[in-house]
């Protein structure tokens, strides 16, 4: 079936915005953009006017596995190895219908995001793009350990490292600092070292996979960033020694803003584990300085919500592009954030991440463009995964939260 969109507006993902446009696809590919596109002949033809289409969406930081409550650990805790299962599927579709088509899942119990990942690839499910890491490496009684791998020493890190990858990760999460959630540890300490991450970042290389880094103190990040870790998760705390050594490296920053937000909005609901509020609390700032600071020197940036933390809901994408806005970047800059630069970060971008001919057609169409309103993200009208429609509403905003 071949489709073509005509007069919208189109944010191409590379940086280009295309207005009165055009857009054809078929079940699987794009086939034409803009005046190609308008010559083309198609089966089925939509009036976009007043419409705007971005490419399908990447959250390069979530948690499947967990919902948002408000104590997310327990929960992990309580599961069976099926009801988590079933749990990443029904995040998953809250994840597609807010037009995120692509989810890079930083840390599963069980490896279940790989199994998940297999079960919509063999058709079994329909769902996102799914980037799995498996379980997380961390030292022992490290952040995150209750549902991650513990290891030590550069020999034990590679053997977890050679585990992980043998059970089919895309990606292999390192914790290199303490964290907000996990009681006793500190999210300004680091924890695995440089050498140990080296390890690992050398395995996943060899294996042709990328790598991802919860870092948030200084000294930590510097450590993952001169470890060769393709990511940084969270960097709280950014100086600008560290922010000009992510620029040497290339190193792409992963900020999570709405994690630290939506604890510190909660903090009163008396839910929330105190330790991980007041953490927050000491954090909030820090983080939303060290964004603007690497916006502003040009550090490459790809857009991640940790979703499945307190309060931070799948399906709320939207909070964090409106959040990094706040934080001084461009509407263009925030779409290509969260399509081609993460796409790239995860070398795929042969296949996705931007509305260009012969990439897979996973695309989302607005009712308003996010240049009038950056609220525009919450207002999705259709999503198309690999050019099928997966999500249509005449009006489905989420309520804006302050």
């Amino acid at each position: 079936m071949i489709t073509k969109y005509e007069n919208v507006t189109l944010y191409t993902g590379t940086g280009k915005k295309l207005t009165r446009s055009s857009l054809v696809f078929n079940d699987n590919r794009i086939v034409a953009v803009g005046e190609e596109a308008a010559r083309l002949e198609s089966e089925i033809t939509i009036d976009g006017t007043g419409k705007t289409i971005i490419p399908g969406l990447f959250d390069m930081h979530l948690h499947l596995g967990m919902d948002g409550v408000a104590d997310p650990f327990s929960q992990i805790a309580a599961d069976s190895q099926t009801h988590a299962a079933f749990r990443h599927n029904a995040n998953a579709q809250k994840q597609l219908k807010s037009g995120v088509t692509s989810v890079r899942n930083l840390g599963s119990k069980w490896h279940i995001d790989l199994e998940y990942r297999d079960a919509i690839a063999a058709g079994l499910t329909t769902g996102p793009t799914v980037y799995g890491s498996g379980q997380a490496i961390v030292m022992t009684g490290g952040h995150g350990y209750p549902f991650s791998t513990e290891a030590d020493g550069e020999d034990e890190i590679r053997k977890a490292a050679r585990a992980t990858l043998r059970a089919g990760a895309d990606v292999l999460k390192l914790m290199a600092t303490g964290g907000v959630m996990t009681p006793g540890v500190d999210p300004g300490s680091p924890q695995l070292s440089e050498r140990e991450m080296r390890a690992a970042v050398e395995e996943a290389t060899h294996a042709g996979k990328t790598t991802a880094a919860h870092a948030q103190g200084t000294a930590g990040i510097q450590n993952a960033v001169r470890a060769g870790i393709t990511t940084i998760e969270h960097g709280i705390f950014l100086d600008d020694e560290t922010i000009e050594l992510m620029l040497k490296y290339g190193t792409v920053l992963v900020p999570t803003l709405a994690a630290p937000y939506y604890i510190v909005q909660n903090a009163d609901s008396g839910a929330i584990p105190p330790q991980a509020v007041k953490k927050a609390v000491d954090c909030l700032e820090a983080h939303r300085e060290s964004f603007g600071k690497a916006v502003k020197a040009g550090v490459k940036i790809a857009a991640g919500t940790d979703a499945g933390t307190p309060f931070n809901l799948h399906g709320d994408f939207a909070k964090e592009l409106e959040l990094m806005h706040t934080g001084g970047m461009t509407v263009g800059d925030i779409i290509k954030s969260a399509t081609l630069n993460a796409a790239e970060t995860l070398n795929a971008d042969s296949l996705t991440g931007s509305l260009e001919k012969g990439k897979a057609a996973d695309i989302v169409v607005l009712n308003q463009d996010p240049e009038e309103t950056i609220h525009a993200f919450r207002d999705v009208h259709t999503v198309y995964k690999e050019g099928v429609s997966v999500y249509e509403s005449e009006y489905s905003a989420v309520p804006v939260t302050n």
